[in-house]
């Protein structure tokens, strides 16, 4: 028998085959997919619910073109809001960026201008906006967005994304941040013991998950189409849905795991060496059932004590984020000026149930989307499963 290899196409935005010809069953599910994006984008209102599903069925949504459209529209932001001109005083940062995230090959004129672009937003945001607070990592996001959006529309939906999924991220210190990591092991535990006792014999911790949480595996993952199809994924779901993501890679990795010396620094240096073949349709389908299975809420007690502000600011998109300060770091910039001298294939444990393909990402898209709205409690105290019986939402 012949055997076909198929590649993912991130300029045609579908799968070809390794001869160069088209895969028809794929170009027909990517038509329709089109065709069903189109139509949730034209009817009035815009059908976000639809939005939320194709971004997170598979292949998300395929092209850069579309996400210009859909992204926005994830984080809820009105098509008016795009037209404003942004008013804001540009400031120089002089910090280190990581040029391994820009395209390789491209001339160093158009890099340096992308660069300078980035500059922009990083400063126009953490000036509009209050009690947000630049760290190391931001870039990696924001760079993601410019590379796919441009320069005026990053601008706009990395603001948003900053003050809702991103705002545990931007606290002057990283108390919410290790909040947020401590459900990684209590969603390790509910799937495979044996790997998450391992991990605390080792006391390895969740220290090797940390950027890539805070990037949303900007910076840590090589292959770009790679990068914007996870985004395809958080945008549409519940902000903690990135270290749900996190987990399912550990327990994908269950027997390097259990194979390696149980000693701090080698699984601590395993861990932080994520492949770059991962399965991604597979790990995003299987966040998704534990997200449904293993609700926030449910894991809340051992992660701590008190809830995430990310999930307390998702339940409405719609309210205007005004009260804002600028960031430390423009304050340290003004010190500086005026002389201060402060410096700058999945592993058979995974047994979790597995609700069917339609169902889940009916469950994922409406649950983004309610919670968006305002219609539910914060996921920490009241999860979609609880409440989704009182709307109707999944009979």
């Amino acid at each position: 028998q012949t055997v076909v290899m198929f590649v993912f196409s991130t300029r045609k935005g579908r799968w070809v085959r390794g001869d160069g010809q088209l895969d028809g069953d794929w170009e027909t599910k990517r038509k329709r997919k089109i065709a069903d994006i189109t139509q949730a984008l034209s009817v009035d209102p815009v059908d976000i619910a639809t939005l939320r599903r194709m971004a997170i069925s598979e292949g998300g949504l395929l092209t850069d073109e579309i996400r210009c459209q859909v992204w926005p529209w994830l984080l809820n932001i009105p098509p008016h809001l795009l037209d404003q001109e942004p008013d804001y005083n540009q400031v120089l940062l002089d910090v280190q960026r990581s040029l391994r995230r820009f395209p390789p090959g491209m001339p160093d004129e158009q890099r340096e201008g992308l660069q300078e672009e980035l500059i922009d937003i990083i400063l126009r945001v953490l000036q509009r906006n209050p009690q947000l607070h630049y760290y190391q990592g931001y870039h990696d996001i924001v760079v993601t967005f410019l590379l796919v959006v441009g320069e005026r529309l990053a601008t706009v939906l990395v603001e948003k994304l900053s003050t809702h999924h991103l705002r545990d991220f931007m606290d002057p210190t990283m108390d919410n941040t290790k909040h947020i990591l401590n459900y990684l092991m209590p969603i390790i535990e509910r799937v495979n013991p044996e790997v998450q006792d391992f991990m605390q014999q080792a006391e390895v911790g969740t220290v090797f998950a940390l950027s890539w949480l805070i990037t949303w595996f900007g910076h840590v993952l090589s292959d770009f189409r790679h990068v914007v199809r996870l985004y395809d994924f958080f945008l549409a779901c519940h902000p903690l849905m990135p270290i749900y993501f996190a987990a399912v890679i550990v327990l994908h990795r269950e027997e390097e795991v259990l194979d390696c010396e149980c000693d701090m620094a080698m699984v601590h240096h395993l861990l932080s060496q994520i492949p770059q073949d991962l399965p991604y349709e597979t790990l995003i389908s299987r966040a998704g059932d534990l997200f449904v299975q293993f609700p926030p809420s449910e894991l809340a007690r051992e992660a701590a004590a008190h809830e995430s502000m990310a999930t307390s600011t998702f339940k409405d998109f719609e309210l205007a984020s005004t009260q804002q300060r600028p960031d430390t770091v423009l304050r340290r910039r003004r010190r500086q000026k005026q002389g201060s001298p402060e410096s700058s294939t999945a592993s058979p444990v995974m047994t979790v149930a597995q609700p069917s393909t339609a169902r889940r990402f009916v469950r994922l898209a409406v649950m983004g989307l309610t919670v968006a709205l305002g219609a539910a409690a914060l996921a920490v105290v009241n999860t979609a499963l609880e409440w989704a019986p009182k709307l109707d939402l999944f009979p």
